[in-house]
């Protein structure tokens, strides 16, 4: 399946070679195979997936047979989601090239499935290269207490899942500290 990326180098900046995982979705067998691996690797009910690519490859995760997936929750980058007063949660992430903030909505966790007495959620992404953006998205969640029907639950990360990992940057030894790292293919 590596022999389907395409790469570009000195983007967005200097210095980062760009993993580009649109030709996933150019394929029917590719995109096929990836969601078939995604779902027997994505193990939560709840799939919090960054904007904008992990989007693409967790929501058909929601129409397999035996899946166990049955929320996505976007993060998405400013202006972008609509809310209510107190509904929006910002995360500070970093990235190879610099900081950035995605944001997510605790309605949106709420109208997942809990799992006992937590909310067991997947962090779904297309890259793991320094492990950043994942790590900021999963300290920030399972800071959290959601509320739903009046009680609480608290949030766990179960696992992270990625498309492609890049295993020389380092990001899967920061993640595991979190909660287990699955990468479908590995340059």
């Amino acid at each position: 399946m590596l022999e389907v990326l395409k790469f570009y180098k000195n983007f967005p900046k200097e210095g980062v070679n760009f993993i580009d995982i649109i030709p996933f979705l150019q394929s029917r067998e590719a995109f096929s195979k990836i969601v078939d691996a995604l779902n027997k690797f994505t193990t939560a009910p709840n799939v919090a997936a960054p904007e904008a690519r992990a989007f693409l490859f967790a929501s058909p995760l929601l129409m397999k047979d035996g899946s166990s997936v049955e929320n996505v929750i976007p993060l998405r980058k400013s202006g972008k989601l609509p809310f209510n007063d107190g509904d929006l949660i910002e995360v500070c992430i970093e990235k190879e090239y610099g900081f950035d903030k995605l944001y997510y909505r605790l309605s949106d966790i709420a109208a997942g499935v809990p799992t006992g007495d937590t909310f067991e959620i997947t962090v779904l992404d297309d890259v793991l290269a320094t492990g950043g953006t994942a790590e900021g998205v999963a300290r920030s969640l399972q800071s959290l207490t959601i509320y739903k029907a009046g009680k609480p639950y608290k949030v766990r990360i179960k696992e992270f899942v990625f498309l492609v990992g890049i295993p020389e940057i380092g990001g899967r030894e920061r993640l595991e500290k979190i909660a287990p790292v699955i990468t479908l293919m590995d340059i």
